[in-house]
């Protein structure tokens, strides 16, 4: 099921009447990658999403699957495969009839579809449960039959609508190990979305941060966290702090701010500290700062704690300038 061929956006468009949606983007998912859309409700994220699977019309623009414009076809006859946000699945089958359902409208014989539901099966966990109906499963494991029915057709790119929201953090946590093992096993493209900086963070690759129907910045976890390009990026992926020095955008994360209760050469910014949350390993103080605004700095456990800070304190910030770096506005 080795997925060798990138999936490309071209100038792709989708409106609703006089509204856009998503704004003549472009982008190429390199092959056997997993990828994140992430962004806020209204972003465009799911149009996206809907556009490649082809259950939404493009307005302009193309999709491409390696070669291929896929951009008019039939959603089955694209190499794309769906697991939907509420897993959509037949409450009147059983799990082994509900992945095999596909296979079934393709007019494969009862034996083999059956045979090879089994083997998705196997590969999610859920044999045991072959012969239950979706009402005799919990979430997380309605949500494994879900990915077992998209993985049945051998797509080449499985696509994923917020796929662990309706989760508990627990499970969600393990789902999202489990995500990322089958992707690499079956060496296919998993292009996934989320309004959730940690998912994304955790699981791709590649992270596409979109804002109203665009794409702000697309690139590796570490390089979107450490080096947001733009004000809304900086602010949305979480954990860094914008300041506006002589009139230009700057972000400093949270956790390079550094904080004393004395002023010390230099003295720094002064700041009054509004709330202490503990965050376990780490402890966040908001902070009021004449001329800057609302920040936050992020001090690990035991720095905190060996010496608390109280609300209502008046502390001195400062950063060293090879952790501000500046915004495009």
């Amino acid at each position: 099921m080795k997925n060798t061929e990138d999936l490309e956006l071209v100038a792709t468009t989708k409106r609703y009447g006089e509204t856009v949606a998503v704004n003549a983007i472009s982008h190429r998912f390199k092959a056997a990658t997993y990828s994140c859309l992430l962004g806020p409700s209204g972003c465009g994220k799911s149009s996206t999403l809907r556009m490649i699977a082809g259950h939404e019309h493009v307005s302009s623009g193309d999709i491409l699957l390696g070669s291929t414009n896929i951009t008019d076809l039939q959603p089955a006859k694209r190499g794309t495969a769906m697991m939907f946000q509420n897993y959509a699945l037949f409450p009147h089958l059983s799990v082994v009839d509900n992945v095999a359902f596909s296979l079934k409208m393709r007019g494969v014989d009862k034996a083999t579809r059956r045979a090879q539901a089994h083997e998705r099966l196997e590969l999610v966990d859920m044999a045991a449960y072959a012969d239950r109906l979706p009402s005799q499963l919990s979430g997380g494991q309605q949500q494994r039959v879900a990915l077992a029915r998209a993985l049945i057709t051998e797509p080449s790119v499985l696509l994923l609508d917020e796929p662990l929201s309706a989760l508990d953090p627990f499970l969600r946590i393990r789902m999202r190990l489990e995500l990322k093992r089958l992707q690499r096993e079956l060496g296919i493209s998993f292009i996934h979305v989320t309004h959730s900086q940690d998912e994304a963070l955790a699981l791709a690759d590649e992270i596409i941060v979109m804002n109203d129907g665009v794409i702000e910045q697309a690139g590796a976890p570490r390089d979107v966290f450490n080096t947001p390009v733009t004000e809304f990026v900086a602010r949305f992926i979480g954990g860094h702090n914008v300041l506006h020095v002589d009139g230009a955008p700057v972000a400093v994360r949270a956790d390079r701010l550094h904080v004393a209760k004395t002023a010390g050469e230099g003295s720094g910014v002064e700041a009054s500290v509004r709330d202490v949350e503990y965050q376990g390993a780490s402890v966040n103080l908001a902070l009021a700062v004449n001329g800057f605004g609302d920040l936050t700095a992020a001090l690990p456990d035991q720095t905190f704690f060996n010496d608390p800070i109280e609300i209502g304190a008046t502390v001195f910030l400062s950063w060293k300038p090879e952790d501000a770096h500046y915004l495009a506005a």
